[in-house]
Formats: structure tokens, sequence, C-alpha cells
């Protein structure tokens, strides 16, 4: 049985002609988003407009851009070197709808909350709220800041960008520059979400290597890997797998050849284990009948976490940003008036 969740981003990558078969739905997918955006512009369907300042962090392309370890990033920045009392929300993508809204908790498994929410918590710290309902969400995250004896001062969210029932103060919009916009079409012949012209409504940060020439934009970023760190406790005085050794290399996420390049760029020797975004892992999926290392993400690793227990490793990694990343948003945040002392400074 084809995997459509794989399929998929495979034809994209090659530009597949069958996809043009597809036209239809493509144009279908143009008119039914374009109502939407009429209906919202004429206020017939109402956005919500959250009492404190909303900041959303997306992206106008399926699949991995960047855009979680940018925010955790940006989480940092805010909190330590801003002095911002910052919230989160999140969609809580392949968690349990049902007891969503929910402030997600360092301890909460991945198959209830999400993999992302999970991992921006467990890195920050930072008070995250998961809901499909992103006003549902709000409203909690402002409750539970209350409870604290608290104001928050920001609410990031966590993708949202296609969500217009939710009002926005600013947009930043990852777009990775090494997959670029394919072949230009809406889904599903091409990756898009939205057209292109919508990234000169946001702020664009570019992520990767490729350069535009004459048109290199200053607001960039890229990911730094960090040394590898045991899924296990019980592999925590165990030495890490080496380049240039063969290693079986799992990832569950929206690039999955970003991860493989990367793992590859450090020397190792891979052998791919590529599977669609958020995919729920069995034991089945990371039993290989050797005894090579396996490495995975840290998105990946609390969904494998109890189905592998020993010599299995995360490379995580770390988003920086260029200096006028920072000055941008500091102008941008001093502007909406939330800044609390007025100082710039970063990494």
């Amino acid at each position: 049985m084809i995997d459509l969740r794989t399929a998929f981003p495979r034809a994209w990558a090659k530009q597949s002609g069958w996809l043009l078969w597809l036209l239809p739905l493509s144009l279908l997918y143009a008119l039914v988003t374009g109502l939407q955006r009429t209906l919202y512009r004429l206020n017939i369907k109402k956005t919500y407009e959250s009492p404190v300042p909303v900041m959303v962090i997306g992206n106008i392309t399926v699949g991995g851009s960047g855009k979680t370890p940018l925010l955790i990033e940006l989480v940092r920045y805010l909190t330590h070197e801003q002095n911002l009392n910052v919230g989160v929300i999140s969609r809580g993508y392949g968690g349990n709808q049902a007891m969503f809204p929910h402030i997600v908790q360092a301890s909460d498994l991945a198959k209830d909350v999400g993999d992302e929410p999970l991992l921006i918590v467990q890195q920050t710290g930072v008070a995250l709220a998961v809901g499909a309902n992103r006003q549902a969400a709000i409203e909690l995250l402002l409750a539970d800041a209350e409870k604290k004896g608290r104001s928050l001062d920001l609410i990031l969210s966590d993708d949202g960008l296609q969500h217009l029932a939710l009002g926005r103060h600013l947009e930043w919009i990852v777009l990775d520059v090494d997959r670029g916009l394919g072949s230009g079409w809406l889904l599903p012949v091409g990756f898009l979400r939205e057209s292109a012209d919508r990234l000169e409504t946001a702020t664009v940060i570019e992520h990767g290597q490729a350069r535009n020439e004459g048109q290199d934009s200053p607001y960039r970023m890229h990911l730094v890997s960090g040394e590898l760190e045991p899924l296990s406790v019980a592999d925590r005085h165990v030495l890490p797998p080496l380049p240039p050794q063969q290693v079986h290399a799992v990832a569950g996420i929206g690039n999955p050849s970003r991860f493989f390049n990367s793992l590859r760029d450090l020397g190792f020797e891979v052998i791919e284990h590529p599977f669609a975004d958020h995919h729920p892992y069995q034991v089945s999926d990371v039993q290989f009948n050797d005894d090579l290392p396996i490495i995975t993400t840290a998105k990946d690793a609390p969904r494998l976490q109890g189905l592998i227990h020993s010599n299995v490793w995360i490379l995580p990694v770390e988003a920086y940003l260029s200096p006028e990343c920072y000055s941008l948003l500091y102008t941008q945040l001093a502007e909406l008036g939330v800044l609390k002392e007025r100082r710039q400074t970063h990494r």
C-alpha cells in the first residue's frame, strides 16, 4: 500500500509528471483558500484578537523548514535577554485532541500533546498550551499565567500562519532556500500552502545554504548540530558512536534528507530510514537485525522512547540567527510596546 505521506514529498522533490493530473485539485484548493481569506477580510468570519500581542512563526510550504528550532531560540532570546514573560500556543498535531486545550508539562507523552510542543517545553520550560482552537489555547495560557501571579508580554504561535481565525501582530515565515518553492504550485501539485506572494506580507527568515545572486537577505538562520545524547538513561555512561562509523539514521520529520545530510557532514556512513512527519513509531520500524547504533532527531526522540532501550542516540540542533534578525525583532517589539528594558543583546 502506498503511503501518501511519503509518496507526495518524493514526487514534489522530483517534480514528477503525474502530479499534473491533480491540477484541478490545486485550482480547487486555491479557490477555497481564496474564499476563506475574503470571508475574513469582509468580517463575515470573525478573527479572535488576543489581549496579548501574538507573533506567528510559520511557513508557506509543507514539510520541515526549521520552524521549531527557530521558535526555541526566540523563546531563549526573549526570556533570557529581553526579560519578557513569553507563552507559546501550538496545535499539538499528533496529540490527543480529547484532552485539549492543555498546558504541556515536560513529563507529558508525545502521543498525548504532540512531539513539537513537548520538545519546546522540555528544552525551554516555557508555558505552552496545545489545542486546535487557538482562542481556547490562548485563554487557557492567560488563565494559567494569572493563577501563577504573572502576566504574559508576548505569545508565540507555533505555526498557525494559515489559521485566519487567529489575529496576529507579527508574522515570521521560515523559508528553506535549499528546497525553495518547488514547482510553485499550490497543494497537491506542489508543496505550497499559499502562493509565493504571501512572502511579501511578512518577515521572511531564510534558512539554508543557497544564495540568490543579488538577492541575499540579511535575515538568515542556520542550524548547528550538538553532541550526541543517549535516548536512554541506561546509556548515559556509554561513549556515543564516532565517525566514520556506519549508523542507522531514523527521522520522521518534515525534511528527513536534511537530517541525513547533517550526519554525513559529521562523517558518518548513513543508512537512511525516512518516515512521514510525526510518524507514530512501532517496534518493527526500528528493528534492523544488527548491532549498529541508531541516531535520530530530538523531535523523533519522544516517539521512540520505550521502543528501543540501548544504543540509540539523539542529534540535537540549535538555531543561530544573523544579527539582523535580532535587530529587526527588537525594533518590532519596541513598536508593539512589549519591551521591558530598552536593551538589545544577542549571542
